[in-house]
């Protein structure tokens, strides 16, 4: 077993918390992998060790989908008012909010982000999140249906929890997706199996402990460290759990779904994004600038929704590279504890061999470097330099596959016609998101109603909240995230009607 090597800058309760071995939620009890196995979790900052974690697989699934199954049919989850639920709901979000700082500092040394953005980012909107769907467990309702033929009939429809929900979330923003899966099911009154990424299990970890000091009864939510190919296989494809919630890549998500298939499982899914970040020629490029350059440097270009296709109109085409590349040369990429850092390193080694060949694809292809395409250096950390790429072609894998890495592709347009730029942009298997830069607001709400994404900001991009439905078009999901939206993905509609 690897030894543990912690930063002397973290706190003394995230030290404290991550020299223990971590263990698994089950049943409201912390307990080893039925094999015994564990596996360790690494900075990406510096690749040493930074924790010692169970290894969940099909056995400890099992156990965990039996707890999940009582605590629904049997347990007192299912007989709590809306309300009680609520109010559990807020105290986790208080909970949560007390810890802050520490939620922060594991975020940024599991992750690798900037610990300024996991304090104000990843963990307020974590507490956002558990207070907004608090709010939505007294409002799930039903209606009263008006029959459309002569009757001597009532009808009305229920809203009633799916049941047992295995959830399985990655390793980018790894306690916000958490909370973005956790909170609507159990506002809905459903119970739940949470699969956290290998790469990143530490905040979920420790969002356990609050789940239990914040009195949760037993088996409602369980929580399961693992690799993807064996507890997450099996929590998919396992026939005692209702409904499974993935959030990943495109390629695993078609997997989710044929595992699903046994049972005809529900399934919700959000998956890969090639977002375009659209500059025409009468922008704020004061503003357009930074906004592109956040759009795919933001959390190491690790986002889903990334604008990672940059096309700006040929009049400010070449002013906009240069701002966008002038933003990538000055950026601090360094470890996220370090406060002057802007941009950390990406998540694990397999993350930067993905990405580093990406940019060697598109150079072999005839894509021009104007700036970064190395890795940057960094104590043995997985850190790759903000890169911007030009002269690239829509055949190019850089151009169609998601890197999911801070690596942008800019190519310019020359057309007024907004029916052939939103082809251009909609020219991708993906429909997660885009952006429209532009002072003329008609415009852009034109070609807003062209894009086939299931979110368009407006001279901006990364902007969320918890009222805000997000998910994707095409290969980019089934299903929303967050909302009201969010509850349709854990509640079965049922209708009764009585004769009178």
């Amino acid at each position: 077993m690897d030894a543990i090597a912690l930063d002397s800058r973290l706190s003394k309760p995230t030290a404290t918390f991550l020299s223990h071995h971590r263990k698994l939620l089950v049943d409201g009890e912390w307990v080893a992998a039925a094999s015994g196995k564990t596996f360790s979790v690494y900075n990406p900052a510096t690749g040493t060790v930074l924790a010692q974690v169970a290894e969940a697989d099909k056995e400890d699934v099992d156990r965990a989908v039996r707890a999940a199954r009582r605590a629904f049919d049997e347990g007192p989850w299912r007989k709590m008012t809306g309300s009680e639920r609520g109010r559990l709901m807020w105290k986790l979000a208080d909970l949560v909010e007390q810890h802050l700082e520490e939620f922060a500092e594991i975020e940024s040394v599991d992750n690798g982000k900037p610990l300024a953005v996991a304090r104000v980012a990843d963990v307020p909107l974590t507490v956002d999140m558990f207070r907004y769907m608090g709010g939505w467990a007294t409002k799930v309702t039903g209606s009263t249906i008006p029959w459309s033929v002569p009757n001597e009939f009532f009808s009305y429809t229920v809203r009633e929890p799916v049941g047992v929900v295995g959830q399985i979330i990655p390793w980018n923003f790894p306690l916000l997706i958490a909370a973005w899966k956790l909170a609507p099911a159990l506002a809905a009154g459903c119970t739940i199996v949470l699969k956290v990424a290998e790469q990143t299990p530490l905040s979920a970890l420790r969002l356990g402990e609050l789940i239990q000091e914040a009195g949760f009864p037993n088996g409602v939510v369980n929580i399961l460290a693992g690799y993807g190919e064996t507890a997450g296989a099996a929590l998919a494809a396992h026939d005692d759990v209702d409904k499974v919630a993935f959030t990943g890549s495109t390629e695993v998500g078609k997997l989710i779904v044929k595992a699903a298939a046994g049972n005809l499982k529900k399934v919700s899914l959000e998956l890969g994004g090639k977002s375009p970040t659209i500059v025409f020629g009468d922008a704020d490029i004061e503003a357009a600038i930074p906004g592109a350059a956040s759009a795919i440097f933001f959390n190491h270009g690790q986002c889903c929704c990334a604008g990672s296709r940059l096309y700006a109109h040929k009049r400010v085409f070449e002013q906009v590279v240069e701002g966008v590349s002038a933003e990538a040369r000055k950026m601090k990429v360094g470890p996220g504890l370090d406060p002057s850092t802007d941009m950390g390193p990406l998540v694990s080694e397999e993350q930067f061999q993905r990405v580093t060949s990406y940019i060697e694809s598109g150079i072999k292809e005839g894509a021009k470097v104007v700036t970064g395409g190395k890795k940057a250096s960094g104590n043995g950390g997985y850190f790759v330099e903000p890169t911007v790429l030009t002269d690239t072609k829509p055949s190019m894998k850089v151009v169609r596959e998601e890197i999911f890495g801070p690596v942008v592709c800019a190519e310019p347009f020359d057309d007024a016609d907004l029916e052939r730029i939103a082809k251009r942009a909609n020219d991708t298997i993906y429909g997660l998101a885009a952006s429209i830069w532009t002072k003329d607001i008609s415009k852009a709400h034109k070609l807003a109603n062209l894009l086939r994404s299931g979110t368009v900001w407006i001279n901006c991009h990364n902007v969320f909240d918890a009222s805000l439905p997000f998910g994707g078009y095409k290969q980019s999901g089934w299903g929303r995230e967050m909302g009201s939206e969010a509850l349709a993905n854990y509640t079965e509609i049922k209708a009764v009607t009585t004769k009178l």
